[in-house]
């Protein structure tokens, strides 16, 4: 059989390969497009891509094999030409999944190289396969394994080029290396399919056919292949160039939104189902103090302490879940850890999308370190007391209110101690407010010593303090008790110096003492004035009883403050006399108080309540006014000038104005300042530098000073030699029963010895007996004043013992 030669038409043959580059060049734009598109939209890029690349192998194959001219007559089989498309697909295909991931090893890369040749010589053959002609085709063995080889290695050249490119997207001059690619792939897709061609031997056949019945006219086939592919790659190229105007668009605003992520203060997170995080903004950066690549593709967890990573991961479940709704859902406070390994308070914004069928979600973290200490300071301010930090009035309400729900359903007990400090008004008094202030902090950190950490210590105001015992008994509140009255027989050290106080403690239980939060402290204050009028430093429990003293002592309170307006009190006075001579040469003035329905009142009675609500400055302040009214009085009836001595309280010598209210009552009554006498306690002047600047005033004012009920108080005797007084008086607590207790009459005698050896004047008050007058005159004790000589009388009554004892 003769061979047919074979030659080319070279528009055709040219015309061929251009396909291939335009397909090739295609199929690098399309592998940019597959790359960044996601989940749905990859798929149907890599299937557009596939039949794209498919189409033009296909095209380019037959366009070439249309240029070949042979002496006879050429057509094509219409089953085996379409049939020898799905090779060059599966070919094109196989490509694109093979440089889809973010890496190309080597072995698949090899692997798919193979498959591709052979989908792409596959595809050559059956075409070849699909040819009708006068002629038996035979093959040369070298060349067609040479073409093969070409086929795999153009595959091999393709992966690699169509993956370079990929991951080069987004650069400069990606056009010229994917116009560069693609000539290269042409030509090698072109190669393969020349060399195949010269592989095949054309023998022809006398006789045969000329045609078949439902072969196609290769000049019709030539025109429809071109302009199919013209179509073909017109609409891939217009897709491509819409999405690359909407991607364009797309990244334009992504810019924009990441931008804006990047400008946020707080942490911006967005993770997957796994909670693997996917983005991580400069807020994040800022607040945890990881950068994005350390971040990425970590848990989300790495963020949270260990011990709050199971509360976390609950309240992330329901959003990582395939079937929840998209949108925004709870915030919650947690402890961030950051890198250094510090926990600090956040607040996380929760909300979640559906991408592609994969489920998203994303963090809003905000660092609320400084809300957290501004939440604490406006609590430390509306809840604790700014002096000791202990839960004030507000906070002891609300945790008395829960103790009392609980109590009422387990059917507990709940035990109130209501405390007031003893003495300390006297530590405010003489060491100043700052002082007092100090020792507050101490008293308070000693009673949060005595009690358990479910009890509240609180404090009330002033020396006030209020102990919440919840789910007690009566025997634990009495042990707590007594432990509370033991630490304060320890002093307290101020400023190196130590000072004793002691608590009165009264105590209230639910539910025997009251139901509600008013009645239980209500009757815990009444205990306490119970336990002060019984000498203080102990406890009380409330007792029904109690009520009854409560309620005069408010009647009191309130008759004090009427009867002064009302001129209900009055002035006695008790005559002091010179024990040599016996006559009278000084008066106490005492104050009483004459009730128009209860009568006479003790002063033991409404002293300290005058002195405790503050109505003994207008009291003391009237005292001294009749006093020297009265005993100017005598002296224009002609009696023989006296002193008068009146008492003042340690409140009354406080005030600023004290000196120049005694000066201007001596100046309203006329009085000389010598016949007025000034009787002060040791609490007035004890370790008080203003009570010095004070006395020295009224000695320049010529008034006369004395130390009353010497010996009873704590105080150094220093103040004797410091203070300008004049005379001492010996308490009659001393006087009483100095002939009977040994301890007494010596310190009797030193007092007076004291004095003598001092240059003072001594006075013993409370005489009743000739025996203990005689006492002291064998002592030498200058004066003395009680009812041996006469009890305190008004002063219509003294104006004839006046006579009396002055004749």
């Amino acid at each position: 059989m003769p061979i047919l030669h074979s030659s080319y038409n070279m528009p055709l043959a040219a015309l061929s390969i251009l396909i291939a580059v335009i397909s090739s060049f295609t199929v690098l734009d399309l592998a940019i497009l597959i790359d960044k598109a996601r989940k749905r939209t990859r798929y149907i890029w890599t299937l557009s891509g596939a039949v794209a690349m498919g189409l033009g192998i296909w095209s380019m194959h037959f366009v070439a094999m249309l240029a070949m001219h042979l002496p006879v007559r050429v057509t094509y089989h219409p089953m085996l030409v379409l049939v020898s498309i799905v090779p060059a697909i599966f070919a094109s295909g196989l490509a694109l999944l093979t440089v889809s991931g973010s890496y190309l090893p080597m072995l698949r890369s090899c692997s798919g190289a193979v498959l591709m040749g052979a989908g792409i010589v596959s595809m050559h053959y059956t075409g070849m396969k699909a040819l009708v002609v006068e002629a038996h085709v035979t093959y040369n063995t070298p060349l067609v394994a040479a073409s093969c080889a070409i086929a795999v290695l153009a595959s091999l050249a393709a992966l690699h080029l169509i993956f370079a490119i990929k991951q080069r997207s987004g650069t400069s001059g990606v056009w010229k290396f994917k116009s560069a690619g693609a000539v290269l792939m042409g030509l090698a897709v072109a190669g393969m399919h020349y060399t195949g061609m010269a592989a095949a031997s054309f023998h022809h056949i006398g006789g045969a056919p000329a045609g078949h019945d439902s072969s196609l006219d290769n000049t019709l086939l030539a025109y429809a292949i071109f302009i199919g592919m013209l179509v073909i790659l017109g609409l891939v190229f217009i897709s491509t160039y819409l999405n690359r105007r909407f991607e364009s668009q797309s990244l334009e605003s992504e810019r924009k939104f990441k931008s804006v992520i990047e400008s946020a203060s707080d942490a911006i997170i967005l993770a997957d189902s796994r909670t693997i995080i996917q983005s991580w903004n400069k807020g994040a950066q800022r607040i945890f103090g990881y950068s994005e690549a350390e971040a990425a593709g970590k848990p989300l967890e790495m963020i949270i302490p260990d011990r709050l990573r199971d509360e976390h991961r609950k309240e992330i479940e329901p959003y990582a879940s395939p079937l929840a709704p998209d949108g925004s859902g709870s915030v919650l406070e947690l402890s961030g850890l950051g890198k250094d390994g510090v926990e600090f308070p956040i607040e996380m914004s929760l909300a979640s999308w559906t991408e592609d069928g994969e489920k998203y979600f994303s963090s809003i973290i905000r660092d609320i370190t400084e809300r957290k200490k501004a939440e604490q300071k406006i609590n430390q301010m509306v809840y604790l007391d700014a002096l000791t930090g202990l839960p004030n009035r507000l906070l002891l309400g609300d945790r008395l209110k829960q103790s009392l729900e609980f109590a009422k359903e387990t059917a507990q007990q709940v035990g109130i101690l209501f405390i007031d400090l003893d003495r300390f008004k006297y530590v405010n008094d003489t060491l100043g407010h700052s002082t007092g202030d100090l020792l507050l902090i101490q008293v308070s950190k000693r009673l949060r010593d005595c009690i358990d950490s479910g009890d509240t210590v609180s404090r009330l105001g002033g020396d006030e303090f209020i102990i919440l015992l919840p789910g007690t008994t009566s025997d634990e509140i009495s042990r707590k008790a007594l432990l509370i009255v033991k630490s304060f027989a320890k002093p307290i050290l101020i400023s190196g110096n130590e000072m004793f106080v002691t608590p009165s403690i009264g105590i209230s239980v639910y539910p025997g003492d009251g139901q509600t939060q008013e009645t239980l402290i209500q009757n815990a204050d009444t205990a306490m004035y119970r336990v002060k009028e019984q000498g203080k430093n102990h406890f009380q429990f409330y007792t029904p009883e109690m009520n009854e003293a409560v309620t005069r002592r408010m009647k009191l309170e309130h008759g004090l403050r009427k009867g002064l307006q009302r001129g209900e009190f009055k002035v006695h006075y008790q005559p002091q006399v010179d024990i040599m001579s016996g006559m009278i040469v000084g008066l106490e003035a005492l104050v009483r108080w004459q009730h128009p329905q209860w009568g006479l009142i003790s002063p033991a009675d409404f002293i300290p309540l005058a002195e405790e609500t503050g109505l003994i400055i207008p009291i003391g302040e009237w005292v001294l006014q009749e006093s020297c009214r009265q005993n100017k009085a005598w002296q224009d009836e002609g009696y023989e000038p006296i002193r008068i001595a009146v008492n003042i309280s340690s409140r009354q010598f406080q005030q600023n104005d004290f000196a120049e209210m005694v000066s201007s009552t001596l100046e309203a009554t006329g009085l000389d300042p010598q016949y007025l006498e000034l009787e002060l306690t040791e609490s007035i002047v004890q370790n008080s530098q203003k009570a010095i600047s004070i006395m020295h005033r009224l000695k320049a004012m010529g008034i006369c000073l004395s130390i009353d009920d010497f010996g009873t108080g704590y105080s150094s005797l220093s103040y004797l030699k410091l203070f300008p007084i004049d005379s001492l008086k010996i308490d009659r607590s001393f006087t009483r029963n100095l002939l009977q207790d040994a301890k007494d009459e010596a310190l009797v005698h030193t007092i007076i010895n004291m004095a003598h050896n001092l240059g003072l004047k001594v006075i013993a008050e409370g005489v009743e007996t000739d025996e203990q007058l005689q006492y002291l005159l064998q002592r030498q004790c200058h004066e003395a004043q009680g009812y041996f000589f006469s009890q305190p009388i008004p002063a219509e009554e003294l104006t004839g013992l006046l006579n009396t004892l002055s004749a």
